[in-house]
């Protein structure tokens, strides 16, 4: 039994006529006849009873007829699925995100994009940046946002805005408020004083994330300028290197946007001349990626709100 089959089969018992169904399909009388009688043998089942006025369905065929309307109209609810998945806003997408970039990214895209697209189903998925590219690269997610991703073949790497690894420290609770790139300049630093700065950083714990490559770069970075840290703190992530920041345990270093997200101006830069990490956020999907209406919808208001991320001066 075959679709073409099936829908002969449904045509001659709407019509109640063999000559009046080749008519309607455009078959030729023995082209029907065969396949009508081909449809009786693959269920051996009598399905038509044949009279000079045309044809009745038997019992056998009047089950058969029950269940092929039941599948044609299953296969028109999947042709118009299938045309408003490539055509209209529908669709379920996943969009993975580097965890501590999400904290201060997601909260600025996801408002919009889940009024103007109501049916299109959203789920997250936090994880490190490596295994978010490598997800996407292994078809397991469609869209990601990292930091500094590694080129791939198979992946279209768009980037959204920048960031960078720097070296922080709470404000004094007499520091004047302030804002904007000014904020990551010699203006908006805790000191202006290089040697203020490295003893600073000798003599207060230094709170890190140990598995982010850019705090072992820095580290680095300061051993070369002979600024040591008698206590280095590691920490699982950059939240937790904010928390006990905010609360003055230490200096801290973290990428200046999650210094400012929720708590503007508490996080001062420590020096404007202490080393830092340029990051490149970057939006990532696989170049074979079916453009949907949708797809392209969600890629374009992820640019857009790259691009309106606010400035903190970074390279």
């Amino acid at each position: 039994m075959n679709l073409s089959q099936l829908r002969y089969f449904r045509e001659v018992a709407r019509l109640g006529s063999m000559s009046a169904a080749t008519r309607v399909l455009k078959v030729s009388q023995p082209t029907l006849s065969v396949a009508m009688r081909q449809l009786e043998e693959s269920l051996q089942s009598k399905l038509l009873l044949r009279h000079r006025g045309g044809v009745d369905l038997t019992a056998a065929g009047e089950e058969l007829l029950r269940h092929a309307e039941e599948i044609f109209a299953m296969l028109d609810r999947a042709a118009a699925a299938v045309a408003g998945i490539e055509h209209e806003l529908v669709g379920t997408y996943v969009l993975g995100c580097h965890e501590s970039l999400g904290a201060y990214f997601l909260p600025r895209f996801l408002p919009g994009f889940l009024r103007e697209a109501p049916q299109i189903a959203l789920t997250l998925h936090c994880a490190t940046s490596g295994d978010v590219l490598r997800a996407v690269v292994d078809r397991e997610i469609p869209f990601g946002v990292v930091v500094n991703p590694t080129p791939h073949p198979d992946l279209v790497l768009l980037p959204l805005f920048r960031d960078a690894v720097d070296l922080f420290v709470a404000a004094d609770d007499d520091a004047p408020p302030l804002a904007g790139p000014a904020f990551y300049g010699p203006e908006g630093s805790y000191t202006k004083d290089m040697a203020v700065a490295a003893a600073l950083l000798r003599d207060r714990p230094l709170l890190f994330a140990g598995r982010v490559q850019q705090c072992a770069w820095l580290l680095d970075q300061l051993a070369e300028r002979d600024i040591v840290p008698r206590r280095l703190l590691s920490c699982g992530d950059f939240e937790l290197v904010k928390s006990l920041a905010l609360a003055g345990v230490g200096a801290a270093i973290m990428p200046r946007r999650i210094a400012a997200y929720g708590h503007a101006g508490r996080l001062r830069r420590l020096h404007a001349e202490l080393p830092i990490f340029p990051d490149q956020i970057c939006l990532i999907y696989r170049g074979d990626l079916p453009k949907t209406r949708a797809a392209m919808f969600l890629k374009d208001a992820l640019l857009r709100c790259g691009k309106q991320m606010p400035d903190v001066g970074a390279p």
